[in-house]
């Protein structure tokens, strides 16, 4: 019986799971058409967060029923999920995708899963496998040949900057999500954590820390022109809002592991749109390396013990971040 059980959330979990990947693989290629328009990134996220954390704030009030002691009781680990997990991953991956290629920028931040096996051998002395340590060497292998250094081509400096930086953010999501025992509602989590982010990004505006300028000029897409809040609500709704709700759901089914490879679909999404909104597309070598990043990837989760000690409660099936 409880075989059975298993096999339907699996049939279940598996689109919602790519519904998931392809809603957050959507972002920078809206967020793209909003920076050329003469939005900052700053602009771009700030309006993105605050989107999302309206929608999921009856929710994540509701998902609590009343368990306020909760909010206290985790109060850290939503400000570091909400500034750091959340916010600061979305805003580096804004800042990259302004000066590069929204999936080139999005294969680096998908390095995350190397950093956080690092983190955790440096960290707390769990020496990672040997499977692990192969994927890490491919997928840098493949990082080098994705962001052209071996031809000797121009390299964005801070594209590069920005999106390693979007990389940190998102291995400090998996590691903020493997932690058990909170007694959190998962979308208590993430509605707590984008209001925090939204205020705090607003807050970093108004003291002119972060750079925000926007306007309500029609924005140029591949196929055509769209007014302003068109790309806003898409970033908003669907790629943040709709797609932490497609993650929980989804890895409370398949369990974090499972969701976690699922959740490779996001790069897939991401260069997808990259061509279908903006026309970009990498060229052969990149592509190469591309597939090494994530053949590297997928290697390093195969290296990690069976018995992952994580909340699957607590693990939406996304990177980015989060982006």
């Amino acid at each position: 019986m409880s075989s059975m059980t298993h096999d339907a959330g699996v049939r279940l979990g598996l689109p919602l799971a790519i519904g998931a990947a392809f809603s957050f693989g959507m972002s920078g290629a809206w967020a793209r058409g909003l920076i050329d328009a003469g939005w900052t990134p700053g602009a771009a996220v700030t309006a993105r967060v605050w989107v999302a954390a309206l929608v999921l704030l009856v929710p994540a009030i509701l998902s609590l029923r009343g368990r306020w002691g909760m909010l206290r009781k985790n109060a850290g680990m939503i400000a570091a999920y909400g500034l750091l997990a959340v916010t600061a991953t979305q805003l580096c991956y804004f800042q990259a995708v302004a000066v590069m290629d929204v999936g080139i920028a999005l294969l680096v931040e998908y390095t995350a899963p190397v950093a956080v096996i690092l983190w955790l051998w440096l960290r707390r002395g769990e020496r990672p496998s040997g499977r692990s340590i192969l994927g890490a060497v491919i997928a840098f292998a493949g990082l080098v040949l994705m962001l052209d250094i071996v031809t000797g081509a121009t390299v964005n400096a801070a594209g590069i900057a920005w999106a390693l930086a979007a990389m940190v953010g998102a291995a400090t999501y998996f590691v903020l999500s493997a932690k058990q025992d909170t007694g959190l509602p998962p979308i208590a989590l993430a509605g707590g954590g984008l209001l925090l982010g939204a205020l705090g990004l607003t807050i970093a505006g108004v003291v002119g820390i972060l750079p925000i300028a926007w306007n309500m000029a029609d924005v140029e897409y591949r196929f055509g022109s769209v007014p302003w809040f068109l790309p806003v609500l898409a970033i908003g709704l669907v790629a943040t809002a709709l797609a932490y709700l497609l993650g929980i759901a989804s890895t409370r089914m398949l369990g974090s592991r499972l969701a976690s490879f699922v959740a490779l679909a996001e790069v897939v999404a991401a260069l997808l749109f990259g061509w279908l909104l903006l026309g970009q597309l990498p060229d052969l070598l990149q592509a190469l390396g591309g597939a090494l990043v994530l053949a590297g990837v997928i290697v390093v989760k195969l290296g990690e013990p069976v018995a992952v000690p994580v909340d699957a409660e607590l693990a939406p099936a996304v990177v980015s971040a989060r982006d």
